[in-house]
């Protein structure tokens, strides 16, 4: 019997250390490190201009828009188009009212980089999206998120 047991000990270890890590266990500034490599590659892979923000966020304005900048206490209209780096579209071209406040980190700070009428390119780290939680089957916790937003209109 204590073969047996002697056996088996080391497949119970190895099947053990093969369980799925907790997006939880790794810390802030480690998963920030892999969001910005991720962003980094997909922003040379994809050929695009990128502005890097101080919060983490990479931002392209595609067209500027005009007239006045919308601020955190403005409702926005939108339409967006939301997907996952590896191309999948967790979110396909929908409109959206509601106060910039309300809404993900990522678009509260890239959002008032264009005017009315203009369009940009968001790439969000997991932090200013929704972090280590998943918001639907189409989003796993700790995902960078690519989104295309045009701004309709705002009021403050």
């Amino acid at each position: 019997m204590k073969q047996y047991f002697l056996l088996l000990l080391p497949l119970i270890v190895a099947l053990s250390s093969c369980t799925k890590k907790d997006p939880a266990a790794v810390t802030a500034a480690q998963q920030a490190a892999t969001d910005n490599s991720l962003i980094q590659a997909y922003i040379k892979t994809n050929n695009i201009t990128a502005t890097e923000d101080p919060s983490g966020l990479y931002y392209s304005v595609i067209t500027p828009g005009t007239g006045a900048y919308p601020t955190a206490s403005s409702t926005v209209t939108v339409n967006y188009t939301g997907k996952l780096l590896n191309g999948s579209v967790f979110a396909p071209t929908s409109t959206l009212t509601a106060s910039l406040s309300g809404l993900i980190l990522g678009w509260q700070i890239g959002i008032p980089h264009i005017n009315d009428g203009g369009t940009i390119l968001l790439l969000i780290p997991s932090a200013l999206g929704y972090g280590t939680s998943s918001p639907g089957a189409g989003v796993p916790a700790n995902s960078v998120l690519v989104f295309t937003i045009s701004l309709t209109s705002f009021a403050n």
